[in-house]
């Protein structure tokens, strides 16, 4: 089985440094590693040269969703495509345990792992934090199962590259800069194609570095124009988008009352209400938060 990893990065060359050489550490070692900058400075030439194992850089347009599609478009004769986050840490079992489960079991067209801690919900978790926590983590028999789910999540999503093939499934571009609810999107295009599943034996730290992060209003805005487009397209249903909108909007709104630091709340929710009035303007649409 041969298996690539890709990865899209923006705004973080010290932690995809040390992301890529963490890479380097896998029991079974990726057939490649290609990584699309946003730009030139997002990645540490002289350190790259420097690793145990070959990168490949791919040149994309900036955007998650851009990034990751001229990653695929390098994947040549890949089984399988780990997308990773640039500031995700897998565990040294990480690619030996997808080779694994794509093996036996030939159903399953979308898998994504188990996220130890997650700094996206904080401050962020710095690196050697990070490894100290996979370090520590014991697996058993009983966390390695397999359970159904509606998607992969973004920082960690292993695919079957023969399903993405058949139907041509892309990144969809409409989605800018980082894309939000992209991996949805994605995952849900595929589910007619297999099954797409959690695996516990697939573990990883997800540091949630916030350099890179799209500001505040403007990442509001998308929290309502991003799920109310793939409504449109009939990738999600009016339940699941309606769900995330109201969490999200009432997050804003509560946290808006006093100031939360690391997360502007006053930001996304002004965000929220600009793509509100656009909606019963009639001219919502997921690219206009470039404009604001």
């Amino acid at each position: 089985m041969k298996i690539i990893v890709g990865i899209a990065t923006a705004g973080r060359r010290e932690v995809l440094s040390e992301t890529l050489e963490h890479l380097t550490r896998q029991d079974r070692k990726p057939d490649a590693i290609l990584v699309c900058p946003s730009s030139p400075d997002d990645i540490d030439l002289d350190f790259v040269k420097s690793l145990s194992q070959e990168i490949t850089l791919v040149t994309g347009s900036k955007g998650s969703c851009a990034q990751r599609n001229a990653i695929l478009d390098r994947k040549g004769h890949a089984d399988v495509i780990v997308f990773f986050d640039d500031d995700f840490l897998p565990r040294h079992d990480f690619l030996a345990e997808v080779e694994a489960l794509f093996t036996s079991e030939p159903d399953v067209v979308v898998a994504t792992g188990m996220v130890l801690a997650d700094g996206i919900h904080g401050p962020g978790i710095p690196v050697k934090e990070g490894l100290e926590i996979l370090a520590r983590d014991r697996v058993t028999e009983s966390r390695t199962e397999l359970e159904p789910v509606f998607n992969a999540y973004g920082c960690n999503m292993a695919f079957r590259v023969s399903a993405i093939r058949a139907d041509g499934t892309r990144f969809d571009e409409n989605l800018p800069l980082y894309g939000w609810q992209e991996d949805v999107d994605f995952c849900r295009r595929l589910a007619h194609c297999g099954r797409i599943v959690r695996s516990g034996a697939l573990r990883g730290v997800h540091l949630g570095n916030k350099r890179g992060r799209t500001p505040g209003l403007r990442f509001g805005y998308s929290q309502v124009a991003n799920p109310l487009y793939l409504l449109r397209k009939g990738s999600v249903s009016l339940r699941w988008t309606l769900h995330l909108m109201g969490r999200n909007v009432a997050a804003n709104t509560i946290g808006s009352l006093r100031s939360q630091g690391l997360v502007d709340r006053r930001g996304r929710l002004k965000g929220n209400l600009i793509a509100f009035a656009d909606l019963l303007r009639g001219r919502i649409d997921p690219s206009r938060m470039l404009e604001l």
